[in-house]
């Protein structure tokens, strides 16, 4: 059975362990051309009195956009070798 592909997708989950109503009501993860994130959300009331959510979206490891785009810099100058 072949590995499910999670890519440009994501879930959101109600947030069971929330104790102040700073913590997010959902948590959840987030796929993003190969970069994960995580997710929180709030339930909220506008001022016109609609129920919205707020999202937040944070990047489980900041770092590794930065490792990915040094490590395309090595391929590319490795390519400058190739005659055609």
């Amino acid at each position: 059975m072949p590995d499910y592909d999670n890519t440009n997708s994501g879930a959101l989950f109600k947030n069971d362990k929330k104790k102040t109503s700073s913590h997010p009501d959902y948590t959840g993860q987030l796929d993003v051309e190969g970069t994960e994130y995580w997710l929180s959300a709030w339930i909220n009331k506008s001022a016109a009195g609609k129920t919205y959510m707020k999202i937040k979206i944070n990047e489980k490891d900041p770092h590794a956009r930065a490792k990915h785009a040094d490590n395309a810099d090595k391929l590319d100058d490795n390519f400058d070798d190739i005659p055609f």
